[in-house]
């Protein structure tokens, strides 16, 4: 399904992208990052962190990080604490895409959701595109919010990855 340069590839577009819409957001004031837009999380800030809790939330399955406390998506409060938390996210992402394997894309992966009692098994495969899927979801959410408010994005296509 997919190759141990994809996940890398992916990890690298993630970390790009982040920078990208951050950098975007930064240029907003906190009312405006805050302001109820009407999309699923309601603002800019809510979805970047609901981003950055499904992606500590999976990758506490997948790499052992501390799983997210907040059951309801909002892991950090604060803009600089977001964007700090998002940063590290980002290098230990890459590294994990890194230390991938492809006997580890092909075997199934068990995990357990919280809203339920007993364990899912999945290809590691189709859970490892779920997790780039999501953050690609919504962040083009949130692209589409900076863009309403004002904020300038920068390239967000795949092709204009920069080499490393």
């Amino acid at each position: 399904m997919i190759t141990p340069e994809y996940v890398q590839m992916m990890a690298r577009y993630n970390q790009w992208q982040n920078r990208n819409l951050y950098g975007a957001a930064d240029t907003l004031d906190d009312a405006a990052r805050r302001m109820d837009r009407g999309a699923f999380f309601a603002s800019i800030h809510n979805t970047l962190a609901h981003i950055l809790w499904g992606d500590t939330l999976w990758m506490s399955r997948f790499d052992g990080w501390q799983p997210p406390t907040d059951e309801g998506g909002i892991v950090i409060a604060g803009w600089d604490g977001l964007k700090q938390a998002r940063i590290a996210a980002d290098v230990r992402f890459v590294d994990w895409g890194e230390h991938v394997q492809q006997e580890d894309l092909q075997e199934d992966f068990e995990w357990h959701p919280a809203w339920q009692e007993t364990a899912l098994i999945h290809p590691y495969a189709q859970l490892v595109v779920q997790v780039f899927n999501h953050q690609t979801h919504h962040r083009g959410q949130v692209h589409a919010m900076l863009t309403a408010a004002g904020a300038k994005p920068h390239e967000t296509d795949l092709p204009f990855l920069p080499e490393r």
